[in-house]
């Protein structure tokens, strides 16, 4: 029974879709940390809980305005650009 598993899943042909998956589980677990541990709106703690709504604008600015967002703030949004100029200028 285990080796018809192994058989039928651990094929060349399906190496893309764990690939596939393993990425949107790795951005999933990704997002779930940062938010625990990051997130000026999470308590984790119970002595934090007790603390209510908080009105620390700078906690939370610094949350939203992470490095990925500055880096990408002033580019065009394009994944390949020079293949986009390669299609879409006229010669």
């Amino acid at each position: 029974m285990a080796s018809s598993t192994v058989n039928r899943w651990l094929r060349p042909e399906v190496y893309p879709l764990f690939a596939a998956v393993g990425t949107a589980v790795g951005i999933c677990v990704f997002q779930l940390i940062r938010n625990i541990t990051t997130n000026p709106d999470v308590r984790v703690l119970k002595e934090n809980r007790t603390s209510g709504v908080l009105d620390n604008h700078a906690e939370g600015e610094k949350y939203a305005e992470h490095g990925l967002r500055k880096y990408v703030r002033n580019r065009a949004p394009q994944i390949m650009p020079s293949v986009n100029g390669f299609f879409s200028k006229p010669n």
